[in-house]
């Protein structure tokens, strides 16, 4: 048989091991988010140690919807396998409320640790959810999400499978009850801890000395209700996990809504060659040249002998 290679993939596990050991390292753990599986590998690419499925993106970016829980369970699932099998990256998933109860929550952990998440994001709203930096949101009673996330962390079969509990109690109930959920969630056997949209640096302070030692989520939205800090700055108030859940797909939007408006006013793409990924560097970001030699290798294996 050929001695190459067929796939360099890192198993699920492997990948579980390798962020809980980023998690418990000093480093802040940078986050982007990405919404199919080249995005990614763009991810990747880039030396990232780590990709987020947002759900915000992919409502937008796959379905052209806003981030009001319309895209379901089978469809965010569907994505976390492309991205999974497009990268060796731990894959961490926004899985919005679990979808549902407490046992649609067991189903969509099973589902997704089968899918190779390395960490399920869950959060408190009530079905449907809305994006933390909208308006408008509804809670469910604190002791229903501690049930809810006991029920993910025994529903697991790998131990190494993160669960992090967001709480968007302060844009409902305000920051003292969002302290307080945290805790509770804690409490339940949540891994990492989420207080989405505090509004000043004041309440992000308080927020990493009322949680120190707790791996944190910072939520880094261009616009959006959280003042904007680097992932150094956020280190430093106690964050170890700083997300940008749609950065690269607001980036890439903006890259895309030019390029069309110069093809429209110009009608040629030549004078525009130095704003695109080369030929060459496609191929290679899609492993072109991996394929052919795989199935080169076991052509040449299988061939004919020349004396028959």
């Amino acid at each position: 048989m050929p001695d190459i290679e067929v796939t360099s993939v890192r198993s699920a596990a492997e990948r579980r091991s390798a962020l809980r050991a980023r998690l418990g390292s000093r480093e802040p753990l940078v986050l982007p988010g990405a919404s199919d599986a080249a995005g990614a590998m763009l991810v990747q690419r880039a030396g990232f140690a780590a990709v987020y499925a947002t759900g915000a993106g992919i409502s937008n970016a796959q379905f052209g919807l806003p981030d009001i829980g319309l895209v379901s369970q089978s469809e965010i699932l569907a994505q976390v396998q492309r991205m999974f099998a497009a990268t060796s990256l731990p894959l961490v998933v926004d899985t919005d409320t679990g979808y549902g109860n407490v046992p649609s929550v067991i189903r969509t952990v099973q589902l997704f640790e089968q899918a190779g998440a390395s960490a399920l994001q869950l959060e408190d709203q009530a079905f449907p959810k809305r994006c933390g930096h909208f308006d408008g949101h509804t809670l469910i009673e604190s002791a229903e999400m501690q049930a809810k996330i006991a029920a993910a962390a025994a529903a697991r079969q790998d131990p190494g499978l993160v669960i992090i509990a967001r709480t968007d109690a302060r844009g409902v109930l305000g920051l003292d009850e969002a302290l307080r959920r945290g805790h509770a969630y804690l409490d339940a056997g949540a891994d990492a801890l989420f207080v989405e949209a505090p509004r000043t640096i004041e309440e992000m302070e308080r927020i990493g000395r009322e949680f120190a030692g707790v791996p944190l989520v910072a939520n880094m939205v261009e616009g959006g209700k959280t003042p904007a800090r680097s992932a150094a700055e956020l280190a430093e108030l106690g964050f170890g996990i700083v997300l940008f859940a749609n950065f690269l797909m607001r980036a890439m939007l903006r890259a895309g809504q030019d390029a069309l408006a110069h093809l429209a006013s110009a009608g040629e793409t030549d004078t525009y060659l130095d704003r695109l990924l080369t030929w060459e560097d496609r191929q290679e970001m899609f492993r072109l040249g991996e394929f052919g030699a795989v199935e080169d290798a076991f052509l040449a294996a299988w061939a004919p002998s020349s004396g028959t």
